[in-house]
């Protein structure tokens, strides 16, 4: 029954095969969309030192992507 389910009438090798390369498109995308949103938080985190506190509290006060960064930066010290 199970072996039958994963024949699929002879063309098994191909569904499973797709399905595969779907999962390993997806995730190798996943990935490249992670470490470019990475990269560009560590360079908003390099802007956002370069400014003094003051500057900083009130650019976190008025953006949301801004306190996440921050509060990142102060779990990492």
């Amino acid at each position: 029954m199970i072996l039958e389910f994963l024949k699929m009438n002879g063309y098994g090798i191909y569904i499973w095969l797709s399905y595969g390369f779907v999962f390993l498109s997806c995730s190798i995308v996943y990935f490249k969309v992670l470490r470019t949103l990475k990269k560009y938080e560590n360079a908003y985190k390099n802007e956002l030192m370069k400014l003094d506190a003051k500057d900083r509290d009130k650019i976190a006060k008025n953006s949301k992507v801004a306190r996440y960064v921050l509060s990142s930066l102060k779990e990492t010290v």
